[in-house]
């Protein structure tokens, strides 16, 4: 699967990235593939993150107290958007638009949560879903 290898380059370069490295260090081996089964759903794909368990809150609850910062954020992205050309994800406009707002939403999402103070959500929040195009597909010239 794409995300998946996307998620798996990522994380190595996050490994190697002094912004980042300090708030992966204790990542499970796991999360490269938690993350691609989060963002595949999130994209219409397979419920693989949900089946396993997983869940929008559960995801937010996950940055409780992490203190993100916006250069954190910000490098977060760009490393995902560098890794993306790396892998060689579509580059089509329409997708790359989605991805990089899906991008800037979660991430956004991540410092906001991260705050201190904030509490969890409740469970039974429904999925994000993330597109591109107009209902029933991308647009075709």
């Amino acid at each position: 699967m794409a995300l998946e290898g996307l998620t798996k380059a990522f994380y190595a370069a996050v490994a190697q990235d002094p912004v980042l490295a300090p708030v992966f260090a204790q990542m499970s081996p796991d999360h490269p593939a938690h993350v691609a089964a989060f963002i595949g759903e999130v994209f219409g794909g397979p419920r693989a993150y949900t089946a396993a368990g997983g869940s929008h809150a559960g995801m937010i609850g996950h940055h409780l107290g992490r203190h993100l910062t916006e250069p954190q954020r910000r490098r977060w992205v760009e490393l995902m958007l560098d890794t993306a050309d790396a892998v060689g994800l579509p580059g089509d406009p329409e997708f790359r638009a989605a991805f990089v707002g899906y991008l800037e939403w979660g991430t956004r999402l991540a410092v906001l949560n991260s705050a201190p103070g904030v509490e969890a959500p409740p469970e039974g929040a429904p999925m994000p879903v993330w597109g591109w195009g107009p209902p029933g597909g991308p647009y075709v010239p």
